[in-house]
């Protein structure tokens, strides 16, 4: 089978995106452009997570209401989170209602708030772990790297919760670290200039 299949222009896209009418403007227009603003960064980690067990599909269609639900994930504000906020995103039928999930979120914030003050930002770590691309699986064939594991294991080290290799690949994945759009897709050389205009955070 083909990794890719043709679009409503005409042009090839990777075949995940015809899974669901969400996903075409989301592979478009975010996945694999690359992004150094925390405020996503932290995002995209704390929705990876949340996808655990489930599909991306379910957390796209709730991304808005987790993004009401969280402050924007403004993590300096949902450090302070309280019991009284674990029972009010508990009650939020808008988003998954798992409590581990939930508390790693905050406990999160509060470990990105740590690593912010110590790296400068958490764009600035992350892109620290930047695969090589010459040295990566062929697209859409992989679900961890190397530098995913690397990640991971550091993360962890710093008391993260739930990043694990694969949420963190899946993380590089769409924040721009690797492009992992499938040969022949048209986005992929998009992303291919995207990544080559980017700057580095420092």
């Amino acid at each position: 089978m083909s990794s890719t299949i043709t679009g409503p222009d005409g042009r090839q896209r990777c075949r995940w995106c015809a899974v669901t009418p969400e996903y075409l403007d989301y592979h478009d227009r975010e996945w694999g452009f690359p992004v150094r603003d925390d405020r996503r960064l932290f995002e995209k980690l704390c929705l990876e997570g949340f996808q655990s067990g489930l599909s991306w599909r379910t957390i796209l269609a709730k991304r808005e209401n987790f993004r009401a639900a969280f402050d924007h994930f403004d993590f300096e504000r949902i450090a302070r989170y309280t019991d009284e906020d674990v029972a009010r995103l508990l009650g939020d039928a808008g988003i998954v209602r798992h409590r581990g999930k939930i508390e790693a979120v905050i406990n999160n914030a509060r470990r990105a708030c740590e690593l912010v003050a110590q790296e400068g930002s958490l764009a600035a770590y992350v892109w620290r772990f930047e695969p090589d691309p010459g040295g990566l699986a062929a697209p859409q064939t992989a679900s961890t790297s190397a530098e995913s594991v690397a990640l991971s294991k550091d993360l962890k080290k710093r008391g993260w919760r739930f990043v694990g290799p694969t949420t963190v690949y899946a993380f590089m994945q769409a924040m721009g670290l690797v492009n992992d759009h499938a040969e022949g897709c048209a986005i992929r050389a998009e992303v291919a200039q995207a990544r080559r205009a980017f700057r580095r955070p420092g």
